[in-house]
């Protein structure tokens, strides 16, 4: 399943860099037809692989920052219309936490963003207060104990993910991006997986390609197969990928489906 979704993701990139590299040869043949329809000796092979690679990664490297400052308005936008839509759902969240259990409803997380900083993640509680008390942290588990009542269906509902909209509106997060991990776990993580901090290198999202792609982290092989999907979001993402992602994102969370 990831080489199908990295071969639909790829073609725009061929279909861009192929789009240059047709520009660049008529330049080229424009240039070398002349006096008076002469044609002078052409570049070298070589020469013109290096001009047309050099010109294609201008191209890219210009498109992406063009896309990281439409993301960064697509972010505020939908982050802003976003909290006005759900704040009736979330209010009615607040409601039914407080009847059924003690203590606060909303939550804040330290979790790892864009280039390491650290930063406080929101969230709706689901779990009884001072769940890691006496295990510390770690992963939420099937059927997981710790769990208050309706907790279970506000998280497959991923109801509870909706205060991060605040997080997104703020610069910490972007809509669309790889999962910001815990910093203990980043740590951990880190050392047994090589290219894991590689996540860091783009603001984390709400949702991403290994949330959409990929089932809920139980072993190690399941990170690292989520590593995969988001190094593989980070070196295609773009406009196209990201509104894919979005609407696989409102698919899986109809289906309640990658939560715990």
């Amino acid at each position: 399943m990831l080489t199908e979704e990295k071969n639909k993701i790829s073609k725009y990139r061929q279909v861009f860099i192929c789009l240059a590299l047709s520009l660049i040869l008529t330049v080229g043949i424009s240039y070398a037809q002349s006096n008076n329809g002469s044609l002078v000796v052409a570049p070298e092979p070589g020469t013109v692989a290096l001009v047309s690679t050099g010109f294609a990664g201008w191209i890219v490297s210009v498109a992406r920052r063009r896309f990281q400052q439409f993301k960064r308005a697509f972010d505020l936008i939908a982050s802003s219309v976003g909290l006005v839509l759900v704040s009736p759902l979330i209010a009615f969240t607040a409601v039914l936490i407080k009847i059924v259990s003690p203590g606060p409803v909303f939550f804040k997380q330290e979790r790892v963003g864009y280039k390491g900083r650290i930063f406080d993640i929101y969230k709706i509680r689901t779990m009884k207060v001072d769940a890691e008390k006496d295990t510390g942290p770690i992963w939420a588990r099937e059927n997981d104990s710790r769990l208050i009542k309706f907790g279970k269906l506000i998280r497959r509902l991923h109801i509870d993910e909706l205060p991060q909209l605040l997080n997104v509106l703020r610069g910490d997060m972007s809509i669309v991006g790889p999962r910001p991990e815990r910093p203990v776990f980043v740590e951990k993580l880190s050392g047994e997986i090589s290219d894991y901090r590689k996540r860091i290198n783009v603001k984390p999202g709400i949702t991403g390609l290994a949330q959409v792609r990929h089932k809920y982290d139980e072993t190690i092989k399941d990170v690292r197969k989520k590593v995969k999907y988001d190094l593989l979001y980070i070196r295609e993402m773009c406009f196209m990928v990201d509104l894919r992602i979005l609407l696989r994102t409102v698919m899986v969370a109809a289906l309640g489906k990658g939560a715990r």
